[in-house]
């Protein structure tokens, strides 16, 4: 391990997700007291609501606390076609799931910025675990053919899977910078603004560069204080220091590992999603006027994490 004067953050503070993330997140980085043992007492805090819990209600069903009168309510199809159910029922379960990965991804974030490494590891399996049954979903989609999805199509006007706003949301946490898929909703709105605060926070990779910090190896200061609402570039100097993390294969470098796995993972489900909508509408125009498939297609060509894939030529 190397030594370094950058600093993480030195709690599990929220600022860190809030409006005022990136003042909070240079202040941190600015007290400059080096790295700290994986033992610190707050490390064990991270992720701890310590909230009283108020004691159930008496007549508290499996049914009232999953609010399965409100869940299995809100399929509400449009057509007369056997098949839009299961469109809405697997739609749906994805935006859970996506909810679920945005939840752990703050979860690690908040643990890489405390130096918790094996909080982290396991943030990182559940989250993998997820995007695999995220994946897997697909099977069920891909049972629909293309005269079955013709029957309802039509009454799904300009709804389309490309307006997902929580899918937006996790890649913006992974790191995308695309002002560009703002377009897509309403001035003011909420699904606008949680993209927004997000574009303006640290994402997960500059998280997972401030925990290498903790760690003692050379992350660039200018990496570090950078401007968190622009694209973070591909960086010699950061391949550098992962280098060093993979030649001493440690606990960094698993954490590495598990990151290689998240872009991998999330590169899959774009190439089975691609593949699905190629199967039922071929290369035809998305709902909603998206290009469909051909989209999809094209960010296989863009890892989330390009310097962790750039080193591993070098290691």
């Amino acid at each position: 391990m190397k030594n370094s004067t950058t600093c993480p953050l030195d709690s599990a503070d929220d600022s860190l997700f809030a409006g005022d993330a990136i003042p909070a997140y240079r202040a941190s980085l600015a007290a400059d007291r080096g790295p700290r043992s994986a033992d610190v007492g707050a490390r064990s805090a991270v992720g701890v609501d310590e909230t009283p819990v108020a004691d159930p209600p008496a007549d508290l069903t499996y049914s009232s606390y999953l609010a399965l009168d409100e869940v299995l309510t809100t399929q509400r199809p449009l057509s007369g076609a056997h098949d839009e159910m299961m469109f809405i029922v697997i739609h749906q379960v994805h935006e859970l799931w996506f909810k679920l990965l945005l939840h752990e991804f703050a979860d690690l974030q908040r643990r890489l910025s405390t130096g918790d490494t094996a909080g982290a590891l396991h943030s990182l399996r559940r989250s993998l675990a997820v995007l695999k049954v995220v994946i897997s979903q697909i099977d069920v989609m891909e049972t629909l053919t293309p005269a079955q999805f013709a029957a309802f199509r039509g009454r799904l006007g300009t709804a389309s899977g490309f307006q997902s706003a929580q899918f937006r949301e996790v890649e913006t946490v992974l790191g995308r910078r695309d002002l560009a898929v703002l377009d897509s909703y309403r001035e003011g709105g909420a699904e606008r603004g949680r993209i927004e605060a997000a574009m303006n926070r640290p994402s997960l990779f500059d998280s997972f560069l401030q925990y290498l910090a903790f760690q003692g190896y050379p992350v660039p200061v200018a990496v570090l204080y950078r401007d968190v609402s622009l694209p973070l570039e591909p960086s010699a100097e950061v391949q550098d220091a992962l280098l060093e993390v993979h030649l001493e294969d440690g606990v960094a470098a698993q954490v590495c590992e598990g990151l290689i796995d998240l872009d991998q993972r999330l590169q899959e489900w774009r190439y089975r999603h691609g593949k699905m909508v190629e199967r039922i509408i071929g290369h035809k125009t998305g709902t909603g006027g998206s290009s469909g498939a051909s989209y999809l297609f094209r960010t296989l060509a863009t890892p989330m994490f390009p310097d962790l894939w750039a080193v591993r030529s070098r290691s």
